[in-house]
């Protein structure tokens, strides 16, 4: 059941839900992981220039807690790590997609 909005209670949930996207990389990795892929830390690494291997843990880390990636690891050596999408995670590239689409139409003016 969808939830009754008035304008003042759409705009908070809708700046909380922004503030789940805040910072440098969180959207950089979140896009690095549509479509199903997995990818492990190196991964990122190498697909992230300029990211470095603390800010990377920190924002996996967060993506992580706020139920957007799941982590497994795997128990052998050296370890293995993969993230990827939860379903809720992977519920979120409509909406991103929607957003560029209207960045796009602003440039279209």
């Amino acid at each position: 059941m969808r939830k009754i909005y008035t304008p003042s209670t759409a705009a908070a949930d809708t700046l909380e839900a922004i503030k789940l996207l805040e910072g440098s990389w969180k959207l950089i990795i979140l896009y690095h992981l549509f479509d199903g892929k997995v990818q492990r830390y190196s991964d990122f690494e190498k697909l992230i220039p300029g990211i470095s291997q603390k800010m990377l843990a920190q924002q996996l880390r967060k993506l992580e807690a706020d139920g957007m990636v799941s982590r497994e690891v795997y128990p052998q050596v050296p370890p293995k790590v993969e993230y990827r999408l939860t379903a809720w995670g992977q519920a979120l590239c409509p909406a991103l997609d929607a957003l560029l689409h209207w960045v796009e139409q602003k440039e279209q003016l």
